[in-house]
């Protein structure tokens, strides 16, 4: 059970009571996680095990990876085909709390997110907005723009011609939906560890797959655990590897001219 507390700023109140989120003046009993205001973001917090969640593009990890990550030599930008004066427009249809969208934002990717968890989309909305009010990084979370919904529901609307997004092309299509093994939660930090358990694994993350192929119009990069099962079988037509992550790469089916790989 979660709720916000009533002391979080009105704006991000009215956000949760649009995603029907509970408003909470006192703690139930029953409450496993709480959505609290403190100092100057948002926080997912654990009450059995005190782990916190948050998203903070500006200071800490994030920071230290925008400026010591590897920039293009980074597995995620070799995956999505940053090369020379190439940079992909991308959409994010799994987009959780933002991580590897943001580091494709910093390498000037134009990135499109859709989130359906109401906790992940919350906690990632109020990152970005810390994130476009600091010099910074103003300019980074200016290339992401963030939408509430279902990613399978809006790519097979936009394979259809239609929805919110009927009007925008894609040169990729990046898939990180939550992989619902218990193996890789036990591998996580803590804090992720209590997220992934509150938000669940994604067990319709196969139907991703098709509508993707049928939208991007270069490739599909899907990351999974490296010894994860492939998604929905598809045996992928390239691959990028890493220690603990691989990326799955795939060609678009749509009709759309094939890039050499």
């Amino acid at each position: 059970m979660i709720g916000l507390r009533h002391t979080a700023p009105i704006d991000i109140i009215h956000q949760a009571q649009q995603l029907g989120i509970a408003l909470w003046d006192t703690i139930p009993e029953d409450a496993t996680h709480i959505l609290q205001w403190n100092t100057d973001r948002l926080e997912l917090l654990s009450i059995h095990d005190k782990a916190i969640v948050c998203v903070d593009f500006v200071k800490g990890a994030a920071a230290h990876r925008r400026q010591f990550g590897g920039g293009r030599g980074q597995p995620v930008a070799k995956a999505v085909g940053i090369k020379g004066e190439y940079i992909p427009r991308i959409l994010d249809a799994t987009a959780g709390l933002g991580g590897d969208a943001y580091v494709l934002a910093s390498l000037g990717c134009s990135m499109t997110l859709i989130e359906r968890t109401p906790i992940a989309y919350l906690l990632l909305s109020d990152g970005l907005k810390r994130a476009a009010a600091d010099a910074q990084t103003a300019e980074i979370a200016a290339r992401m723009t963030l939408h509430f919904g279902d990613g399978r529901e809006w790519l097979t609307e936009r394979a259809q011609g239609l929805g919110p997004l009927a009007e925008q092309d894609f040169d990729v299509v990046y898939l990180d939906p939550m992989f619902p093994e218990p193996g890789k939660r036990a591998k996580s930090k803590k804090s992720m560890a209590a997220f992934q358990t509150l938000i669940g694994g994604d067990e319709d993350a196969d139907t991703l797959l098709a509508p993707a192929r049928l939208i991007a119009k270069k490739r599909i990069i899907v990351k999974r655990p490296r010894l994860a099962p492939l998604m929905a079988g598809a045996r992928p037509d390239f691959v990028f590897d890493g220690e603990s992550t691989r990326f799955d790469g795939y060609l678009p089916t749509g009709g759309i001219k094939k890039e050499n790989n």
